[in-house]
């Protein structure tokens, strides 16, 4: 919907038509029940880590604690946007308010800013805990972890506010179609018919320093890890080890890698039109993949899971 200002005679911006995957009309229902079943796997796989890490003693550690964390982090911002766009594959109706734009824009912001510095501080914790051992309780004992954690979930909430508390002063005008699947930034400062050379050159600035030093520390953790690995003397452990490092990394480079494609390089002309694709993967995929890559294939998550099933599907005779 579009309003005329008396004042100005610009025609006002009510609602945001959100484009999602709608030039594919034909693939509509494959759409929605693709992203359904993921949403519906992610939400049950990081349901389940927060269910055990709160469950079971043997995983109040501080990498399990982070974990949950991260699982919480993820429940939250794939619900930001999902059942938004599965409702729109099924009703046809891609119309949300400029106020429920902007919040789902901030709720998203927020979260994967968190997620960006908590994954740096999970890196962290490991390369603790692998190279320097005998250092690693006394530096991540429970106030320690519990000041990351809640530092990254900080930061991403005074960052991020600082953004769209500027971006809602914003005057939008003129054309209310926005090619993407949820309420991006740059997508939407475009419709801004006021000056938004400062804002857009503060969200650039936030955007890097939220992106480049946690990626930078994370990848430089595991290269320490990697390096450490390949001193341990049998194959076996350093093969499984190196394994699951080496997931890790794959990762969380592509979560960074791809975050900074579409934030950092928006007016590259070889990218334009792909931010979409980019975005699926920071988004959608790795919510999905993090709970196998980080938890589920871990013994102690799958002894844990192994105690929850005996307690409380054997007496029921299953």
């Amino acid at each position: 919907m579009k309003v005329i200002n008396p004042l100005s005679n610009q025609t006002l911006i009510t609602e945001v038509i959100l484009l999602g995957f709608g030039d594919h009309p034909e693939l509509q229902i494959f759409f929605f029940l693709l992203f359904l079943v993921i949403y519906v796997i992610t939400i049950m796989g990081n349901v389940l880590i927060v269910v055990l890490v709160v469950s079971d003693r043997h995983l109040h550690t501080p990498m399990y604690f982070f974990l949950g964390n991260l699982s919480c982090l993820e429940i939250c911002y794939t619900t930001t946007i999902l059942p938004r766009m599965l409702a729109s594959f099924l009703t046809g109706n891609r119309a949300i308010s400029l106020s429920g734009c902007l919040i789902q824009l901030y709720s998203f912001g927020f979260l994967v800013t968190a997620e960006t510095c908590l994954l740096s501080v999970m890196s962290y914790d490991r390369y603790l805990a692998i190279c320097k051992p005998f250092q690693y309780q006394f530096v991540m004992n429970s106030k320690v972890c519990t000041s990351l954690a809640a530092g990254s979930w900080i930061s991403g909430f005074i960052s991020v506010s600082v953004v769209v508390v500027w971006m809602s002063q914003l005057t939008y005008c003129g054309f209310n179609v926005i090619d993407h699947f949820f309420c991006d930034t740059i997508p939407l400062i475009k419709l801004a018919c006021s000056d938004t050379s400062l804002v857009m050159q503060v969200a650039f600035v936030l955007c890097s320093v939220f992106t480049f030093p946690p990626f930078l520390l994370t990848v430089t953790s595991y290269i320490c890890i990697i390096s450490v690995i390949l001193r341990i003397p049998t194959t076996n452990g350093r093969q499984k080890t190196f394994s699951t490092c080496s997931s890790h990394l794959l990762v969380v480079t592509i979560f960074y890698v791809t975050l900074m494609i579409v934030y950092l390089l928006p007016e590259e002309p070889s990218l334009r039109g792909s931010s979409k694709v980019f975005s699926v993967f920071y988004t959608v995929m790795t919510p999905l993949i993090n709970p196998l890559i980080y938890s589920l294939r871990n013994k102690e998550v799958k002894e844990a899971l192994r105690k929850w099933d005996q307690k409380f599907w054997s007496p029921l005779g299953f």
